[in-house]
């Protein structure tokens, strides 16, 4: 016989890695497994696209285990799996780290310091640390096709992006319009809902009752009286237009402390310190009745029909506050709302820096950032004695998802994409789409679609696709598909332009519909729009260009997706929100998410804290398939896990080493016997019990793991081969021992040869069992066991699944 290659029980299971590493690349093991299934059933994979202007962490480790793992185990199932690699180049996460390099703090100082130089700086930022994300891939086993890898700057996905926004915009989706926004100050830009989601934070907030002086009303007996209204924004009051009540609450004005207030019922004790003296009792409906109850302002203003009681009692919230609301249409979408319905201007005194501006009449906060005039206004009103009682507030409150800025919700014009118009085919698509878990379906994605809004698309910033509208001074809008278009519409060649700004500003075209010069509007967009488009901009498709179209419906829908729970309302949504509105159905129809990491303590990850794991230290010390096993088999992948060193090293305790010794010890009495268990013929049924017992116990686990494996329950086909490995070296081995011994020839042959031939079996299914979860030791054991007997490959991701 061939003997089997020699074993080392003390197995260094990084340095083994980086011999099948080398083995993979020489024997082109990734290429050749997509070659072998060239023409067999597609079974379709997306690349979320990374950002590579960071390094990569222990999370990006966890998504590309799962996304190598299915991807791996479908190729051993007979179908063709391509797997491009992608790279998200634009938006604010690359702005900001260019930022800091350069030590800018305001757009001003980013425009001072010049848009075209701030670009290159970004162009170059995105593909900083490429390298350490290949090494990363690498060393995990990840095969990902980097060599064609898509990028979200280049030209023909850009043009892919534009084709899209045009398409909405011939379909009435594309608008841009006047809109309460969350605003990020540092940034300088609107974000969008799905951003916004990513970012809140428990503050603590001010939390002022401010007293407003009726100076008219309906009941001449209310004059005098003070309204008392609530707000967690006293930087909001100098821009206070009006007062909402519920006409349909009771309201009490009541004497406490030598102050007449008016509250509602139903909050009165818990605004008010003491119980006071109910003085009047009324319906909300009389403060606004006739021609409305009116105060006099705490700052004076606008002067246009304003400050005075409206009706609202959608908005009026009878759980904390007042019952009686601040309205300031220039900050918060209900304000907004309400004001527009009173005609009132949406009056808003505050800068892109979010300072007040010379518009404001008070003084004393000109030139100061909103938070920091608080204070100031409290001690105002105080002074004037225009303040009931101040307090602190904690509560969860939206923060930039990259600067950690508190966002200002503020009235600005902005462009947005009417997804709100799709609310329902969205939620129809979403029930065509198989979540991993299955709450997430109709709970934390289903309730983000329940509550859609529109989609602000636009932002105030410079590294990004460009909005591709040129409007004209007479506010004609023209929506461009591609550079080809723009040429012919410009007069002149920029087929071969950057199309980022600046270069792209400066093309101008003659208005179609008047003739005029037509100039790009300065914003670009949303990043996770750029990467939502993905499934087709991937290929630059562009119907009307010829462009990508095969590829595109090849690869449209995918089978399967995996990122974060933090994507559920990122890259998830904007996958599904972009095809929906272009071609009607979902880009996806298999969801994995993931769970948080977090430290041992259950702590988040951060830099910040000190708790960040490196990926590439666990590995060199541990090995990738430790890592690997970790993710998958440790707890559910979709919950929370504490990650830490010393869980990693008891799965290679637990699994690996265990595996590894029983598959050392086959091949040392193989060796010793002088025997080839790959050809022993020995009849399962003439085998012991015990060998019989341990293929039933293999079969059963093959049926575990497939099925785990088919319904995307990777953790329960992990356990089902650990379980198997226990078994194997628990039980099986050490009651059957004796029978691989047989060096005196006094044992029967026939039963040595079951033993051996038995154990070969488990092992050999084992390391197909496991080469889409640990690939590396499944390869080192078929490589030693099964690789080029009977006809074997030489790879164990060249043979089929059991």
């Amino acid at each position: 016989m061939t003997r089997f290659e020699a074993v080392d029980p003390n197995v260094d299971l990084p340095a083994l890695e980086r011999r099948m590493l080398a083995f993979w690349k020489e024997a082109r093991v990734f290429e050749r497994s997509l070659e072998q299934r060239r023409g067999a059933p597609a079974w379709v994979f997306y690349e979320g696209p990374p950002t590579a202007n960071g390094r990569p962490g222990i999370h990006h480790a966890e998504s590309r285990t799962f996304k190598d793992l299915y991807p791996r185990y479908r190729t051993m199932t007979g179908h063709f799996v391509a797997r491009k690699a992608g790279w998200d180049c634009h938006g604010l996460p690359v702005e900001l780290e260019v930022e800091k390099e350069i030590g800018t703090r305001t757009k001003r100082d980013i425009e001072a310091f010049g848009i075209a130089e701030f670009n290159q700086r970004c162009r170059e930022s995105v593909t900083r640390y490429v390298g350490d994300w290949e090494d990363m891939t690498e060393r995990l086993g990840f095969w990902i096709d980097l060599s064609q890898a898509y990028r979200t700057m280049d030209p023909h996905y850009v043009e892919s992006v534009w084709w899209s926004l045009k398409q909405l915009h011939r379909r009435g989706l594309l608008f841009e319009a006047d809109k309460s926004v969350a605003y990020c100050p540092r940034c300088g830009t609107a974000l969008s809902d799905h951003e916004v989601a990513l970012g809140y934070a428990t503050v603590t907030d001010p939390s002022v009752f401010a007293k407003f002086e009726i100076t008219e009303a309906p009941d001449p007996a209310l004059v005098g009286s003070s309204l008392l209204a609530w707000t967690t924004t006293p930087w909001t009051l100098p821009s206070n237009l009006g007062l909402a009540v519920d006409p349909e609450e009771t309201y009490v004005r009541v004497i406490v402390d030598g102050q007449d207030v008016i509250v509602a019922k139903n909050l009165r004790t818990r605004v008010l310190s003491e119980e006071g003296r109910v003085k009047q009792t009324f319906q909300g409906r009389l403060l606004t009745q006739g021609r409305g109850t009116k105060y006099r302002p705490l700052y004076e203003n606008v002067n246009a029909n304003t400050h005075r009681v409206i009706a609202a009692g959608d908005f009026v919230s009878m759980e904390e506050g007042t019952g009686i609301i601040h309205v300031a249409p220039g900050f918060g979408s209900e304000d907004l709302e309400m004001g527009r319905r009173e005609g009132w201007p949406t009056y808003r005194p505050i800068d892109d820096d979010g300072r007040f501006t010379d518009e404001t009449p008070v003084e004393f906060v000109r030139g100061l950032f909103v938070k920091d005039a608080d204070p100031k206004i409290i001690a105002d009103l105080e002074a004037r004695g225009l303040l009931l009682k101040a307090e602190t507030y904690e509560h969860t409150y939206p923060l930039c998802w990259r600067c950690d800025t508190p966002l200002l919700y503020m009235a600005r014009t902005s462009w947005y994409i009417r997804t709100t118009a799709r609310k329902d085919r969205l939620l129809k698509v979403n029930e065509s789409v198989n979540w991993y878990p299955e709450h997430i379906k109709h709970g934390r994605y289903g309730d983000w679609l329940e509550n859609n809004v529109d989609w602000a698309l636009s932002r105030e910033r410079y590294w990004g696709t460009p909005l591709p509208v040129w409007r004209c001074a007479r506010k004609h809008v023209t929506v461009v598909g591609s550079l080809h278009e723009l040429s012919q519409l410009a007069g002149q060649d920029v087929d071969d332009v950057d199309p980022h700004r600046p270069v792209i500003d400066e093309v101008t075209l003659p208005c179609p519909e008047c003739g005029e010069e037509a100039r790009r509007v300065p914003e670009v967009i949303d990043t996770w729009y750029d990467s939502g488009a993905m499934p087709d901009a991937q290929w630059g498709y562009h119907p009307e260009l010829g462009r990508g179209g095969g590829e595109f419906e090849r690869s449209f829908p995918a089978d399967f997706i995996s990122e974060g729970i933090d994507q559920t309302r990122g890259w998830f949504y904007s996958l599904m929100a972009e095809s929906t509105l272009l071609f009607d159905q979902t880009s996806y129809r298999n969801c994995v998410v993931l769970g948080l990491l977090l430290d041992k303590d259950g702590r988040k990850m951060s830099k910040r804290l000190g708790n960040v794991i490196d990926p590439l230290e666990v590995m060199d010390r541990y090995g990738a398939d430790a890592l690997r096993w970790f993710f998958v088999a440790a707890g559910s992948p979709w919950s929370a896990r504490r990650v830490s060193m010393e869980a990693v090293e008891d799965g290679v305790r637990r699994v690996l080493l265990t595996l590894w010794n029983t598959f050392s010890f086959l091949v040392l009495y193989a060796n010793a016997n002088d025997l080839d268990p790959s050809s022993a013929d020995v009849p399962a049924a003439q085998r012991p019990a015990l060998d019989r017992w341990i293929l039933s116990r293999l079969h059963g686990a093959v049926t575990a793991a497939r099925e785990g494996l088919d319904g995307y329950d990777a953790t329960a086909a992990a356990r089902a081969v650990a379980g198997l490995v226990d078994d194997l070296s628990n039980w099986y081995v050490r009651r059957a021992r004796a029978r691989f011994w047989n060096a005196a020839g006094e044992s029967d042959p026939i039963d040595v040869a079951a033993a051996h031939r038995t154990l070969y079996e488990c092992l050999t299914t084992l390391a197909r069992l496991l080469a889409p979860i640990t690939p590396f030791v499944a390869e080192a054991l078929w490589r030693t066991l099964a690789a080029g007997r009977d006809g074997a490959p030489d790879s164990v991701h060249l043979a089929d699944y059991p």
